[in-house]
């Protein structure tokens, strides 16, 4: 958030008797007028700032259920207490977060070594020899290639490329039977193989699937709460630069009347003389 630095000219009230050369002090009357009004054009656009965030705060707050009612001012300022505890606890909750989810991974793990070992895995240990098999139209009939080792690297990748979750292995190991399937008959032994496979695939992982449905919902109320804390840093920040805003907006007031002030004093002088 921008912070507002906003200074006002240095402004002396000087009686009759102390003004010479009327028309130098009337150019700076002009000059402390004109600085005046672009402070005030930039507090202006600050406002401005300001009331389009809580213009787009309120239609959101109009498009939630219509059950719900707008939080009052006492119920915001505990959620915002809540939000700066779990600000603190935030590296916390991450690092709980991957230890959980490594740790589906390594139950995932235990999945894949019970189907690779089985006796029918060897046809889908390995990328497809496609030159070697004489598989002309392969990349035709499959659009995304998979098999086990391709899996076990992106398990081990370090570099940011691999799975984010459990769920995206589990589609991988799937493409890897329903690429055999589809490209080969159903008659021919590699159909029968992937097909059969599959199948004791998919017995195994829906005994871990409620563990990763469990942590699936987890992770959709963790990043719901983190989103709502940065709606609650956003207002805090604005509602700070409401309050500097009021504050600038007074002061701008003060030096106006200290303008007029000198402006009826130079009258008065100039009607004199």
């Amino acid at each position: 958030m921008e912070a507002m630095n906003t200074s006002f000219p240095h402004v002396t009230i000087r009686g009759p008797e102390e003004t010479n050369g009327n028309a130098a002090e009337l150019e700076d009357f002009k000059r402390c007028v004109d600085e005046m009004f672009t402070k005030v054009d930039e507090l202006e656009e600050q406002l401005n700032k300001v009331e389009q965030f809580y213009s787009i705060s309120s239609k959101k707050q109009l498009n939630t259920s219509k059950g719900s009612s707008i939080m009052k001012d006492r119920d915001k300022e505990k959620q915002i207490a809540c939000f700066k505890k779990r600000q603190q606890d935030a590296s916390h909750r991450e690092a709980a977060a991957a230890r959980r989810m490594q740790e589906l991974i390594r139950q995932f793990g235990t999945i894949l070594r019970q189907i690779t070992q089985h006796k029918w895995a060897g046809p889908f240990m390995q990328p497809v020899d496609v030159v070697g098999l004489g598989l002309h139209d392969y990349y035709e009939v499959i659009e995304k290639p998979m098999d086990f080792s391709t899996v076990k690297k992106k398990m081990e990748a370090k570099d940011g490329t691999g799975y984010k979750n459990v769920r995206e292995i589990c589609a991988d190991v799937r493409l890897i039977f329903k690429n055999a399937m589809k490209y080969n008959d159903e008659r021919d032994d590699v159909h029968v193989m992937a097909k059969t496979l599959l199948a004791k695939f998919e017995e195994k992982w829906l005994q871990l699937l409620p563990k990763v449905d469990e942590e699936g919902k987890r992770r959709k109320e963790e990043e719901a709460e983190a989103h709502f804390d940065t709606q609650l840093a956003q207002e805090a920040a604005h509602a700070k630069m409401a309050r500097d805003l009021s504050a600038e907006l007074d002061e701008v007031d003060t030096h106006l009347e200290q303008l007029r002030e000198m402006v009826l004093q130079k009258s008065r002088f100039i009607l004199i003389s």
